[in-house]
């Protein structure tokens, strides 16, 4: 097996709530120049569209087969880990790393999971919703003083950053590698954690949505095996039961 192909196969692109079709074609220019073929799309405002097409510019295959989904779990979940980027640093944040950091994390893990890389709306950026969602956030160093970049070109600089370091990596497949549970699973159990919170009565309807964004974080921290997963939901289960 060519691990190096299974990588660039394992990598998706996600742009969330795209104003401009334009940008979408741009993406996926960039993409294809640097070996990545996998683009989804969160409700964008127009596409197909010929605008796309036309910044596309030979990438039109990668057009071809880009998914729309619906919302934001639909799109997520068929990935392990998940990772968003944002210029700035949110309140009770994943982990901030610049794209060198990100690249070197996805080489690592990109093997045996599915990554998801996270692009939010050309104006307002990814939603607090969206964030929460992710095991890890992405930034790129620019300038201070004018930090503004255009969405394809940030989906360029990433995959350029990654080709960079798949090119300077070995890769040992003979080695088991270990598997997160997938985007579903994970937001299988934090669905029924919090109903096991609400039968408890530990679920306030005021702070519940913060308490749960900071459950999510912790959890996203560990990055959880589906095995891990069942032993956690088995334990709700049991606690759900004794309630009953």
């Amino acid at each position: 097996m060519n691990s190096k192909k299974e990588i660039y196969k394992n990598i998706t692109f996600i742009l969330s709530h795209t104003s401009h079709p334009g940008n979408i074609g741009s993406a996926a220019r960039a993409m294809k120049t640097m070996g990545f073929h996998n683009l989804e799309l969160i409700c964008p405002e127009k596409f197909p569209d010929p605008e796309a097409d036309a910044l596309a510019s030979g990438a039109g295959d990668v057009l071809e087969k880009t998914k729309v989904n619906v919302n934001i779990e639909e799109a997520l979940s068929r990935s392990n880990i998940i990772i968003g980027f944002t210029a700035r640093k949110r309140e009770l944040s994943q982990e901030h790393l610049p794209s060198h950091e990100v690249a070197k994390k996805i080489i690592k893990l990109g093997v045996s999971n599915k990554i998801a890389l996270l692009f939010g709306n050309e104006t307002s950026g990814l939603s607090n919703d969206e964030i929460q969602h992710c095991h890890y956030l992405g930034y790129i160093d620019a300038n201070q003083n004018y930090s503004s970049l255009n969405l394809s070109q940030a989906v360029q600089v990433m995959a350029y950053a990654l080709r960079q370091e798949i090119n300077l990596n070995e890769f040992n497949t003979s080695t088991k590698k270990r598997v997160i549970a997938s985007f579903a699973e994970q937001n299988g159990f934090y669905g029924h954690l919090e109903g096991t919170l609400k039968n408890l009565d530990l679920y306030d309807e005021v702070q519940g949505k913060r308490l749960m964004h900071r459950i999510r974080l912790m959890f996203n921290r560990i990055q959880m095996d589906k095995d891990e997963v069942n032993i956690f939901r088995g334990i709700l289960n049991q606690i759900n039961k004794k309630i009953d």
